[in-house]
């Protein structure tokens, strides 16, 4: 079996996203600049990025660098690679995508509620900001009012980010009761109290 198994199940937009991703949870990764190595030394900083062939990385950080997502900076014996404004704006996407709420094995009996006002000037982030919260598994309480019942404050303060938005915005509140909820518990597969 091939080291590079794992590669070739994998496409090529999958190791630009673990390399804009941990770009962007970094900040900037540090790499000596004097080392015959640089290559070998930029995986280990990459730590996710040892599971491919190094030929594809240096490629695809080669295209990243042309495509303006990423710049690498000397200082010294150093050389930072960073994100660029369109950098951190693509490793946003990526994180945006990959999004989920992850279902705890045992339900806290708590309802997530968002409720939102984002301005008609803002009418684009309003619909993809409604459209991901869908897709994150929320329902419809009433007009601008969604509920989930599971922990879901970071990908909440996350999309807000993204969004350019604030809390004046989007709100997240925490109820421990909702009258006649049977229903949502209904379709939220949830317990009986």
């Amino acid at each position: 079996m091939s080291k590079y198994k794992y590669y070739f199940r994998k496409p090529r937009s999958e190791i630009v996203k673990d390399i804009l991703k941990t770009t962007l949870f970094a900040g900037a990764v540090a790499i000596a600049a004097t080392s015959p190595y640089f290559l070998t030394n930029a995986l280990k900083s990459y730590g996710r990025l040892k599971k491919y062939p190094k030929p594809k990385v240096s490629d695809i950080f080669a295209r990243l660098k042309r495509e303006g997502l990423i710049r690498a900076d000397r200082q010294g014996a150093q050389i930072y690679i960073r994100l660029t404004p369109q950098g951190r704006k693509k490793a946003g996407i990526c994180q945006i995508n990959d999004l989920e709420i992850k279902k705890p094995k045992k339900w806290d009996g708590k309802w997530r509620i968002v409720i939102f006002d984002i301005t008609e000037l803002k009418r684009n982030h309003r619909e993809a900001f409604r459209g991901k919260l869908k897709e994150l598994g929320f329902r419809v309480l009433q007009k601008s009012v969604w509920i989930h019942p599971f922990s879901c404050r970071d990908e909440i303060i996350l999309l807000r980010d993204f969004f350019g938005l604030d809390e004046n915005n989007i709100r997240l509140i925490v109820a421990e009761e909702i009258e006649n909820d049977e229903e949502l518990r209904k379709i939220f597969n949830l317990p009986e109290v």
